[in-house]
């Protein structure tokens, strides 16, 4: 039982959906350039997806960040800035 006038943690949690549709949207716009053959663009763009997560994860507030927030915020940062480094280095070198 939580102390008066202190929410739970699943109360306090917000469930904005907007940031993560926004970079899914764009992850989503590179497969679709994957699947027409346009790979190394669809890459970057995927890429590109998993980048602004991670920006959007870094520089919004925690109400305001919804569901990108998974773990603590430097974990969620860098593992979102690091595949998508590391995707975008993949459609570099190939």
């Amino acid at each position: 039982m939580e102390p008066a006038g202190r929410p739970s943690a699943a109360t306090s949690r917000s469930l904005n959906p907007w940031p993560l549709l926004a970079s899914l949207a764009v992850f989503a716009a590179g497969l679709v350039l994957c699947a027409l053959g346009q790979w190394r663009v669809g890459l970057w763009t995927c890429a590109g997806g998993l980048v602004l997560a991670g920006v959007l994860r870094l520089v919004l507030p925690r109400r305001a960040v919804g569901l990108l927030r998974v773990r603590h915020q430097a974990v969620d940062v860098v593992l979102l800035l690091g595949a998508g480094v590391a995707m975008a280095v993949l459609a570099y070198l190939r």
